[in-house]
């Protein structure tokens, strides 16, 4: 049976680390050789089963992306981003071919307005077993103004963003990974946190798989607009024009 909700533990909930806002609370994905039901491992990359499964008919596990607690994917080396990508992507694959699953969401939180707690980069591979969310997905969320192309994979920046305001796109063929994807998706992170006009401390990363694509979208974060949060209305800014050629001029232009 479908469900159209997920339901939050909150006795789990509690129980929780956060460092994301407390400094002094410690790391535990810092403290490796402590870490528990390890699925696959790349060194530096551990995915394990989440200790702290706050969803409810789920089946939830954590992607540690690397031994730096103050990496971030915006400055990794393309050695390590590609490395990163590519176990991700395929751990995520196939966990949705299992057909265990109506669906499986891939995601990051970063920074304090992202929905994070722990500050050490990681993702999320969630397994939902009643919430298929791709029902909620269209292909219009994907379509913009195109920022870069080139190897197959599309680089645009949302006309018609889900949420509102700036929302970046990366596209790809599930065929097989491409190298340009990864690095389209670290050009916007890093735009977002030092190149947007206006201050950004925090964005979130969402992998969709829909009829053979793989889309990427990105999006910074602020304080939710309260026409989305109380009547589901996005806003579309009047500055995607500008900002896809600032883009280009920074990241493109020779």
């Amino acid at each position: 049976m479908e469900n159209s909700h997920l339901h939050f533990n909150t006795s789990i909930g509690v129980q929780k680390p956060e460092n994301i806002r407390n400094k002094d609370q410690a790391c535990p994905f810092c403290e490796r050789d402590q870490l528990t039901n390890l699925i696959a491992v790349d060194e530096p990359i551990i995915l394990l089963k989440n200790k702290y499964p706050v969803l409810e008919h789920t089946f939830q596990t954590v992607l540690i992306e690397t031994d730096d607690c103050h990496g971030e994917l915006s400055i990794y080396s393309k050695e390590h981003l590609h490395k990163l990508m590519r176990f991700g992507i395929k751990h995520w694959l196939d966990m949705e071919a299992t057909g265990c699953y109506q669906s499986v969401i891939f995601f990051k939180n970063h920074g304090p307005l992202s929905g994070g707690t722990l500050s050490h980069p990681h993702m999320q591979i969630i397994g939902l077993d009643d919430i298929d969310y791709k029902e909620k997905v269209t292909h219009e969320m994907f379509e913009g103004i195109v920022i870069a192309e080139e190897e197959g994979v599309r680089f645009t920046l949302s006309t018609k963003p889900r949420v509102g305001f700036y929302e970046f796109n990366v596209e790809m063929d599930d065929s097989g990974y491409q190298e340009r994807f990864s690095d389209y998706l670290q050009t916007a992170v890093h735009y977002i946190l030092n190149n947007f006009p206006f201050k950004a401390t925090s964005y979130n990363l969402f992998f969709h798989h829909i009829e053979n694509k793989i889309y990427a979208k990105v999006v910074s974060r602020f304080v939710t607009t309260p026409l989305y949060i109380g009547y589901g209305i996005p806003q579309v800014p009047s500055n995607l024009e500008w900002m896809a050629g600032e883009l280009q001029r920074i990241y493109f232009k020779e």
